[in-house]
C-alpha cells in the first residue's frame, strides 16, 4: 500500500533539495506544519534525527543522500489511521530530480506501509502530501 504525490517546482533541483534536505525545518510548509520539536541531539541531517509535527507525527530520518537529492523517513507514531495500532512500518520517501530542459525541479513525495486495516491511510496522507507540495511550489514562487 502506499501514496504517491509530484510536482514541477520552478527552481534548480540542487536549491530545492537545500531547502528539504534539514529534517528540523519545515518552515518552508506555511499552511501545513504549524510546529516542528526537534528530538534527541542528532542534528536535521544526521540519519536518526527525531522530529515531531504538529504535536502529532512522530517521525525518524531512515536515510539522505545528497548526490541523488533524497531522503526517507518513518512515521513512528501518528493521529487516526496513522496510530501503530492500525499501520506498521510506514515509510516516507522525497526525492528530487533535475529538469535540465528549463532548470527546475521535479519533487516526489511518496509512501509505503504495512496494514491489515481496510482504508482510510491513503485517504489521510495524500491530501497532506499534495498540501505540503503546494506550499513548497509556493516558497519559491
Amino acid at each position: 500500500m502506499g501514496c504517491y504525490n509530484s510536482i514541477v517546482i520552478n527552481a534548480p533541483a540542487d536549491k530545492v533539495f537545500d531547502t528539504l534536505k534539514n529534517f528540523h525545518d519545515v518552515s518552508w510548509s506555511k499552511n501545513v506544519v504549524t510546529k516542528v520539536d526537534p528530538i534527541g541531539e542528532k542534528a536535521g541531517h544526521e540519519i536518526g534525527a527525531k522530529r515531531v509535527l504538529n504535536d502529532a507525527f512522530h517521525e525518524t530520518l531512515l536515510t539522505v543522500d545528497k548526490a541523488k537529492r533524497n531522503f526517507s523517513y518513518s512515521i513512528d507514531e501518528g493521529p487516526g489511521p496513522l496510530n501503530t495500532n492500525n499501520i506498521d512500518g510506514y515509510i516516507g520517501k522525497v526525492s528530487v530530480r533535475p529538469i535540465t530542459e528549463n532548470d527546475t525541479a521535479f519533487v516526489q513525495w511518496s509512501s509505503e506501509w504495512n496494514s491489515d486495516k481496510e482504508g482510510g491511510i491513503a485517504e489521510f496522507c495524500n491530501p497532506i502530501y499534495y498540501a505540503l507540495l503546494q506550499d513548497l511550489k509556493q516558497h519559491f514562487s
